[in-house]
């Protein structure tokens, strides 16, 4: 069984050039970018502009928007856990994950390989 994910039905089977590589690298990195509440707005512009011209990088910014998204509720969630301590450690654990998850997809986009983030609702299909 492989831990690889599906590619999207309209992926071409070559190697992803460098340059959509790069745009990948790049959405995925936004976690680090600046103000973690803002890193969707990175994957959102490249998923809006790059979305007719190339499937791979479409892929990756769409996975990366879902995962922001997805820590951005979560974080929000565990606000008002924190009143009774139970969030601040929650929420330690949820920027560690997005900080580990955001490296290893970095790394399998540079390979270019398809990755899909775990604990991630879809929202961009």
């Amino acid at each position: 069984m492989t831990t690889e994910p599906i590619p999207p039905a309209d992926a071409s089977p070559a190697r992803p050039s460098a340059h959509d590589r790069l745009w990948s690298v790049l959405c995925h990195l936004s976690y680090f970018f600046g103000i973690a509440v803002l890193s969707f707005v990175f994957p959102l512009v490249v998923y809006l502009v790059m979305r007719d011209d190339s499937p791979y990088v479409t892929y990756h910014a769409r996975e990366a928007l879902n995962f922001h998204l997805s820590l951005v509720l979560y974080a929000i969630c565990c606000i008002p856990l924190c009143f009774i301590l139970v969030g601040i450690p929650l929420l330690i654990a949820l920027g560690v994950t997005g900080l580990v998850c955001a490296i290893v997809a970095a790394v399998k986009a540079s390979d270019g390989i398809y990755y899909r983030y775990p604990i991630t609702i879809r929202f961009v299909r």
